[in-house]
Formats: C-alpha cells, sequence, structure tokens
C-alpha cells in the first residue's frame, strides 16, 4: 500500500510543484520537469483532445501540472502501468487541488487510457 512518504509519490509531489511554478515563471528544475515541459505542447494537444469543454489556459493551474505530468508518463515515458498513474494523479490532485480535482483527473485521464 502506497504512504504518503512514498519516494515515487513524494518525487511526483515535487514534479507537480516544478510543472506549476514553471507556468509563472523561469527557475531552475529537475531535468524530468525540464523534459516533461518541454513536451508541454504534445501533451496539451491530448488535454484539448480529451477535455474539449476545458481550454488549457481555463484550466486551474495545478490540475494543469498533474495532468501534464499523468499524460505526460501515460503517452511518453510509459514506464508505469496506467492504473498506477492515474491513481498517483488522482491522491496528487486530493492533496493538492480542489474539490473537484480527483473527479476531474480521474475522468479526463480515464479518456486517455481509452483513447489509446
Amino acid at each position: 500500500m502506497k504512504t504518503p512518504n512514498d519516494p515515487r509519490h513524494k518525487r511526483r509531489q515535487d514534479l507537480v510543484q516544478e510543472l506549476f511554478s514553471m507556468d509563472f515563471h523561469t527557475q531552475k528544475v529537475s531535468p524530468r520537469a525540464k523534459e516533461i515541459f518541454q513536451n508541454k505542447n504534445a501533451v496539451d494537444q491530448t488535454i484539448e483532445k480529451i477535455a474539449p469543454d476545458f481550454p488549457v489556459e481555463k484550466i486551474n493551474k495545478v490540475d494543469l501540472a498533474i495532468l501534464r505530468l499523468a499524460i505526460y508518463e501515460l503517452t511518453v515515458e510509459k514506464k508505469t502501468p496506467p492504473n498506477v498513474i492515474i491513481d498517483e494523479a488522482v491522491e496528487l490532485a486530493k492533496e493538492f487541488g480542489g474539490d473537484k480535482s480527483p473527479a476531474f483527473i480521474n475522468g479526463a485521464l480515464g479518456k486517455v487510457t481509452q483513447h489509446g
């Protein structure tokens, strides 16, 4: 069972915080955050496909950072099973997002896995 102190969960927490910060200012970031951000356009296009009612620029910045990380892991990295990535993203949404964030993240990522 995953705990809040799980090192993989902690790394994802740190990445979400870095990706969130990168939307506001330039800073020195980890190589992984930089790689995810370099794939931002492709990831954002995926977000536009799976959540057409929510323009990327209108999505809550915390939710957007979580989605970017999870979609990157699902579509580019492909090292972790999809159900683990989605579970982690929902947990991050519970920690950092608003009341509706977990359901939004879960629904959006479910569409990613359905569309291949």
